[in-house]
């Protein structure tokens, strides 16, 4: 351990809530190099839904690197990228009525948000951007002017420009109705708004806290773009992908957004991808005016195609994701309900769950609790107050029970 302390940077951060060295991990089962266990209800920060090592993913990866198949291909075309293009039609895009535009911006989460922004800025010929309180979009200047947390924007070291925040759902706690605020600045010429090329919005906040957006405020804030002339972008980075039950977060709403990030799990591995999805119109790029050295990452590319095989060839595992969810639920209630002098509350879709506390201190001493009993949970919110639960999608009903279980032992010693 003294090794890490010695030669890595200060801004280390997940290993100082969990303290050893891992060395495997399997599904949802995560072992130090002592080989004690751990039960994984953090999956890569979501960038494993579909849990460590998946056996079927694997079996492409290793057959693909046996052959010496295309490891780096900045943009070039291969037979890997094609593949992924065609699962990515054939299985998202066409049976849900989309045609967007496929970019491949960088192999990163912040990579596809700077390039959307970028193309909406490009496309409307304006700068402004709005984004929304407690919104986390990706640590690049770009994206971190569209981010809330203050210390995270606190690094930057520079001004962040051209973006304003807006109120997430229900942050006024349902007592202005929806978009006052916005459409009042829109219409006053004195408000300091200059019109905006785009609004970029999760449906459900990951690092803000787990805060869920209503269908119908969705759909409000994509009928106020399309009435205002803004681009509207759904940052799916961590949602996306099955998260919250079906593969794009928004589709419980039934909007279609003008341009969609993705990154986390579409990889299906943990494998680094990221992509920007785009109407097609709007592909108004030159060729090179974006790009990236490593974004054409092809053993990524193979492991995407395989889990959309696996995973989207039907409802199935969006089926299990919502059953499960419903679990969790009913679990984190069960907590809250048998502690009330701690004052949580519960909120969340699909498997993507949140267990915020009263005096924010007790989220952190939960997850140490939870750790210590070999469970890796982490927390989010602005004051790190929220438990934050997001197992695998893949995860097995006794290891989700085990788990909770876990949890709800972790709470009461607290």
């Amino acid at each position: 351990m003294n090794l890490f302390a010695e030669l890595e940077s200060e801004v280390r951060s997940y290993c100082r809530s969990w303290p050893v060295v891992f060395d495997r991990a399997v599904g949802s089962q995560v072992f130090d190099e002592n080989g004690r266990a751990y039960l994984d209800f953090f999956a890569g920060a979501g960038a494993l839904n579909y849990g460590h090592n998946n056996p079927e993913l694997k079996k492409a990866l290793l057959a693909y690197l046996s052959r010496d198949g295309m490891t780096h291909g900045l943009d070039m075309h291969t037979a890997a990228k094609r593949e992924l293009l065609t699962a990515l039609r054939d299985r998202i895009l066409t049976p849900r009525g989309l045609d967007y535009k496929i970019q491949f911006p960088g192999p990163t989460g912040t990579n596809a948000v700077e390039s959307a922004l970028k193309l909406a800025r490009k496309v409307t010929g304006r700068e402004s951007i709005v984004s929304f309180t407690n919104a986390f979009h990706g640590m690049t200047l770009g994206s971190l002017s569209v981010t809330g947390n203050s210390m995270k924007r606190g690094g930057a070291g520079i001004p962040l420009v051209h973006a304003t925040p807006m109120p997430f759902d229900n942050f006024l706690d349902g007592k202005v109705p929806d978009f006052l605020w916005f459409e009042r600045l829109l219409d006053d010429s004195g408000s300091g708004l200059n019109k905006p090329a785009a609004v970029i919005v999760e449906t459900v906040q990951g690092e803000g806290g787990i805060n869920v957006a209503r269908p119908e405020w969705l759909r409000g804030l994509a009928e106020l773009c399309q009435r205002r002339d803004m681009l509207l972008i759904v940052d799916d980075i961590q949602m996306g992908c099955g998260r919250t039950g079906p593969f794009f977060s928004f589709e419980v709403a039934g909007i279609r957004p003008d341009i969609v990030c993705l990154s986390k799990s579409i990889g299906g591995y943990g494998l680094p991808l990221a992509l920007t999805l785009f109407r097609p119109e709007l592909d108004v790029w030159e060729p090179g005016e974006h790009n990236g050295t490593f974004r054409g990452n092809n053993p990524a590319f193979v492991t995407a195609t395989r889990a959309l095989e696996l995973f989207w060839s039907d409802d199935q595992l969006q089926t299990r994701t919502e059953a499960k969810g419903d679990v969790v639920r009913e679990a984190l209630t069960a907590i809250a309900t048998a502690h009330p002098e701690l004052g949580a509350e519960v909120r969340g879709r699909g498997l993507a769950w949140g267990l915020e506390f009263h005096d924010p201190s007790a989220a952190a001493k939960v997850a140490t609790a939870a750790f210590e009993r070999g469970l890796l949970i982490e927390t989010a919110g602005t004051d790190s107050e929220v438990v934050k639960v997001m197992p695998a999608l893949t995860i097995t009903h006794d290891e989700l029970t085990e788990g909770l279980s876990i949890l709800a032992d972790a709470v009461t010693a607290l």
